[in-house]
């Protein structure tokens, strides 16, 4: 019973990880593709089944041995065919192309299989063939029955999110791979004991850059403690995992025992005093290579505190 939740709980992962992810059109001598990000326990079978291609067909594309299986944070492309992808009709999910310079709808018409230009007039509410660059213009639909059972929901700032919904944002790249999965078994949520004593939060230390250089989830460490105060600052030895996420969207993320999946903390450097604000995705506890660590931060995040130990280094948490 349980490996089945826990194997229901990844699919549900992937799922809302492609469902809040617009699907972009790209293309190259083989035609047009999709990109797809490999998350735990995908394999070529669920993939296959996600996108309504073959398994075989997604490994020739790549040129991958499907005997060698597929890793966690790998991208491969996804080929759209006439059984996967339509542009005759309104049906499935959408497909969109990001609009390039001096390109005319009549180009992207030509660079789509010459779809016609009266359906992108249609699906995109187009008045005439005036488009600008940047623009997303629908292309065509995916059809499968999985991708058409799912509905596109908005990514939620503030409130704490289930594991599965938190899962999502990030790819742990440099644990072995049975240790990956110990990690997504561990993010489950927990419930906060009222009887926990709140103190008084602390002056907020010196920042700089984007939110403060503090990240994009400073603003929800700020609504948190207004309906909820930060309750503990501690002294932590840290180390790095590294991941995917962040570099661009400063997106930080965090491994903390006994802290409930979702909590948005408050990291300080206190060799520079800077502070960056993560999102714990679950616990350290169970996985040999966290021995010794009291946290352990993503990679971007501790560039972000100018860490020059990459190996063990000191930062008060405080959440």
């Amino acid at each position: 019973m349980k490996k089945s939740l826990l194997l229901l709980f990844l699919f549900c992962s992937a799922i809302i990880a492609f469902s809040q992810n617009e699907l972009l059109v790209r293309s190259n001598d083989k035609g047009l593709y999709l990109k797809h990000t490999v998350a735990a326990k995908e394999n070529f079978f669920s993939i296959g089944r996600l996108y309504n291609v073959p398994a075989k067909d997604i490994a020739a594309y790549n040129s991958i041995d499907m005997n060698h299986g597929l890793a966690i944070g790998q991208e491969i492309n996804i080929p759209l065919h006439a059984a996967n992808f339509t542009q005759s009709e309104k049906k499935g999910r959408p497909v969109y192309y990001v609009v390039g310079e001096k390109e005319g709808l009549y180009r992207v018409s030509v660079k789509h299989n010459k779809v016609l230009m009266a359906n992108l007039r249609s699906w995109n509410h187009l008045a005439d063939d005036n488009i600008t660059s940047g623009k997303k213009l629908i292309v065509g639909y995916l059809n499968s029955t999985e991708a058409n059972s799912i509905v596109q929901k908005p990514l939620q700032p503030v409130e704490k999110k289930s594991a599965a919904e938190i899962k999502k944002d990030v790819v742990v790249t440099d644990l072995p791979k049975e240790k990956k999965e110990e990690t997504t078994a561990q993010i489950t949520e927990k419930k906060v004991d009222p009887s926990v004593r709140k103190a008084p939060v602390t002056p907020d230390p010196q920042v700089g850059g984007a939110n403060g250089g503090a990240g994009y989830f400073k603003p929800l460490f700020e609504t948190q403690i207004k309906t909820q105060s930060a309750k503990k600052e501690q002294t932590a030895t840290a180390g790095i995992f590294k991941t995917a996420s962040g570099w661009q969207d400063a997106k930080y993320y965090a491994l903390l025992d006994g802290v409930e999946a979702g909590t948005i903390v408050r990291i300080v450097n206190p060799a520079n005093n800077k502070a960056v604000y993560a999102k714990v995705l679950g616990e350290m506890s169970g996985i040999r290579q966290n021995q010794g660590y009291d946290i352990r931060m993503s990679n971007a995040a501790a560039s972000a505190l100018e860490v020059t130990d990459a190996e063990k280094f000191i930062v008060r948490v405080n959440y």
